[in-house]
């Protein structure tokens, strides 16, 4: 089906590069006109470019999403832009200290993962929720991750910001249901990519085994085999984003080839 998003205003955060570029890319193509927001501007015209080639209006802002003052003066910007905001996808987050328990992980780094992963979302659905309670519709999808659902060792801080976010999803879907306002969570497995790139290397030399025998080890883990990629996320997105799921709201959508079953 096309046109999916035709003429509705969709706000995505963190839209430069990876599943980021997917999700704002198959969101232009279904119609959508786009407010891309970040901190990197200069990373995110291209893909603004991509969508105009489209047909479609991108436009590109910029936000400190950690910051409350930014991400309330980047919201007025859009709805100065754009008059509305149908869509708020919250893809934008970190990953945190890699490998360390939780003992080793400081301070500093626990806050910053949770400020980014948690606080961002909190700040972006508090700045654009009025404007959906007004208009009586809207759609909130945050992007979680696999480690949101099941615990993982070496991981706790992101762990953590990313079981945080399911917390707000749902409390969120609960206060903006009579509003007819649905908020769900997207929740990536491994994705192709650098990311996977850097995690198969370090099991590769952890296992000593090829490269090519570390993906398949860590492809087995899932009940599909295979890794998702960028245009799985995005294709889960734009479910969440259209009227395909008008009654779904407050759930969890692992995309990951099945690991967590």
């Amino acid at each position: 089906m096309n046109g999916l998003l035709l003429g509705k205003t969709v706000v995505v955060t963190g839209p430069a590069k990876g599943m980021g570029a997917a999700c704002t890319l198959l969101l232009a193509e279904q119609g959508a006109n786009l407010a891309l927001v970040g901190r990197d501007t200069a990373a995110i015209e291209p893909v603004a470019a991509e969508a105009r080639a489209k047909g479609r209006r991108a436009e590109v802002f910029p936000v400190d999403l950690m910051e409350a003052g930014s991400v309330d003066r980047m919201a007025a910007a859009v709805l100065a832009a754009f008059d509305s905001c149908d869509v708020l996808v919250n893809i934008a987050g970190g990953r945190g200290p890699l490998g360390k328990p939780f003992w080793e992980t400081t301070p500093e780094e626990f806050d910053e993962i949770l400020r980014l992963n948690v606080t961002g979302c909190f700040l972006t659905m508090r700045a654009f929720a009025p404007t959906m309670i007004a208009q009586g519709s809207g759609k909130i999808v945050n992007v979680g991750g696999t480690f949101g659902l099941r615990g993982r060792a070496g991981r706790a801080a992101y762990s953590a910001s990313k079981w945080g976010l399911r917390g707000i999803t749902k409390s969120a879907a609960l206060e903006l249901g009579p509003h007819n306002i649905n908020v769900n969570c997207l929740c990536p497995g491994m994705v192709e990519g650098p990311r996977f790139e850097q995690v198969r290397a370090t099991m590769a030399a952890k296992d000593g085994i090829s490269a090519e025998e570390a993906r398949r080890k860590h492809a087995s883990e899932y009940a599909l085999q295979r890794i998702s990629t960028d245009q799985d996320v995005a294709n889960g997105v734009l479910f969440l984003a259209t009227d395909l799921s008008r009654q779904i709201t407050g759930q969890d959508l692992a995309v990951d080839g099945g690991w967590v079953i």
